[in-house]
């Protein structure tokens, strides 16, 4: 199988440029484009994801695809420094969709915990915990009792956790 040339085009090092500025961030393709637009530098959407598709295979950008509802992310992740570490978990708000990235080691402790007893890898760059953000879980904290919520769909479990979470 023949190697991809690697072309240097300048929208190839403009869209590096822009990512090594929001590095550490998830972005989508369409905010890419948006903020090229907002720049006065149109460029089109299949162009953006070609070039981040092949970031991806360089090991530049890491992908993340939380679920078939949202849009891929993407971080650009070139400079170790800038992350921190290697492994890092994905939180994702059920009420309003934000993606919250975050490096804790607890869940490394959790990951070795399953790994050594229950035989399973976990793939941190694809594990993602659902429930509410800050924002969210205080506008349900304040919902009267029957009001359409997150815990009605969730049942007494969440409201469990969450007491015990809060220390209530």
């Amino acid at each position: 199988m023949a190697t991809r040339i690697k072309y240097k085009t300048q929208q190839r090092e403009e869209l590096l440029s822009y990512l090594k500025t929001v590095a550490g961030s998830h972005i989508t393709a369409a905010q890419v484009c948006e903020y090229f637009h907002e720049q006065g530098k149109p460029i089109g959407t299949a162009t953006v994801y070609r070039h981040l598709e092949r970031m991806v295979d360089e090991g530049l950008v890491n992908k993340y695809s939380i679920d078939s509802n949202s849009p891929a992310c993407f971080e650009y992740i070139a400079d170790p420094s800038l992350c921190g570490c290697e492994t890092c978990f994905h939180c994702k708000c059920e009420s309003c969709g934000k993606l919250i990235h975050l490096h804790c080691e607890e869940l490394n402790a959790l990951a070795e915990h399953l790994n050594r007893e229950h035989q399973f890898v976990m793939d941190p760059r694809r594990t993602v915990f659902y429930g509410l953000c800050e924002k969210c879980a205080s506008v349900e904290a304040s919902r009267e009792p029957g009001e359409s919520s997150f815990r009605a769909k969730q049942g007494s479990g969440y409201t469990e956790a969450s007491r015990r979470y809060k220390g209530e």
